[in-house]
């Protein structure tokens, strides 16, 4: 009885304890719940981890611009290229978890984390929203290449190993991978000029300093269109619908068919009230007539996805990368 009554103090201490944490996982919960409800009250940023006017800025202007229409507060694009799109992620990993950072992140956010043997951040911070897009690259020659088919190319490129300077967005980038398995099973050699997005290596392209590029549709197709650039080839499995003249990949017996993708994503532990009010805005736009006809002029693939769908394409892109990162010693230190 007396030992009873010794460590009935202590059972309540403990009673007490649990209540108190019962209380603040309540009460946190209702911060969260009240902080969804309220949501947005104030501009919400969308970092771009590219240069302004690329293909992955432009798809963010148009995004940001409806969003900004229906949350009825503005949403702003800020473009901070560099570092395969790392310094955009550092900026809005660093940012409170609240969803007014958000990043139109591509599958080099996938990627960095196996690419650099000391990345800055996991998988696991990055919260996805949805993917918003697809697409597939065109392999573009500039006009002072002498060659008008892939096969001509190829020739071309054999018979002056390594004068052809091919531009990229950075190791580990579907630009560089495909160069190197075009170096391989086409027995050429190329060589690397690093750029930090694809429109200034179409610029170079287009004053003839660069001459190969592995570029996205939003990048190459205006410049093809007016003649300014040759295209020989596509990475998509079957010819795109935008341009059915231009022979696959596949075609000439390469059964690469890299694509790249686009989407929004947060930080993670952002509510997740916060990231599903996100995502049905979000995929309201990317599934509107507007948006599919915006992109189909660029050959590129419109696509919306549950925050759980996006986060197992998130997984898929490292495993497909990672035998290519092995294969051609690309990790980075």
């Amino acid at each position: 009885m007396a030992a009873d009554a010794k460590s009935l103090p202590a059972r309540r201490k403990r009673c007490r304890d649990v209540g108190s944490i019962a209380s603040a996982i309540f009460l946190a919960g209702t911060v969260a719940c009240t902080a969804a409800e309220s949501y947005p009250t104030r501009p919400i940023r969308l970092l771009v981890g590219f240069p302004a006017g690329g293909p992955t800025d432009i798809p963010a202007r148009f995004i940001a611009d409806r969003l900004s229409t229906q949350l009825g507060q503005k949403v702003f694009v800020e473009d901070k290229p560099g570092a395969g799109g790392m310094i955009a992620l550092d900026d809005m990993l660093a940012q409170p978890k609240d969803g007014y950072n958000l990043q139109l992140c591509t599958y080099f956010d996938a990627i960095n984390t196996l690419l650099y043997k000391n990345a800055s951040y996991r998988l696991g911070d990055i919260a996805p929203v949805t993917m918003v897009s697809k697409y597939y690259y065109l392999i573009a020659l500039a006009k002072s290449v002498p060659a008008e088919t892939f096969d001509q190319f190829v020739a071309y490129a054999k018979a002056h190993p390594g004068d052809i300077l091919y531009g990229t967005v950075g190791a580990g980038s579907t630009q560089e991978l495909v160069a190197h398995e075009l170096e391989k099973s086409a027995g050429i050699k190329m060589t690397k000029v690093p750029f930090k997005g694809s429109t200034e290596i179409t610029q170079e392209m287009l004053a003839g300093r660069v001459h190969f590029q592995v570029g996205p549709t939003l990048a190459i197709a205006p410049y093809y269109k007016t003649g300014e650039l040759k295209v020989v080839a596509t990475t998509s499995p079957e010819r795109l619908k935008s341009f059915p003249e231009i022979p696959t990949l596949a075609e000439r017996g390469n059964a690469l068919s890299p694509y790249g993708w686009l989407g929004v994503c947060a930080v993670a532990g952002t509510p997740k009230p916060i990231v599903d009010l996100l995502n049905r805005h979000v995929t309201s736009i990317t599934q509107s007539d507007e948006y599919r006809q915006f992109l189909e002029k660029t050959g590129s693939i419109p696509a919306a996805t549950t925050p759980e769908e996006f986060g197992r394409i998130f997984a898929q892109t490292i495993r497909e990368a990672a035998p290519y990162i092995r294969e051609f010693h690309m990790q980075i230190e």
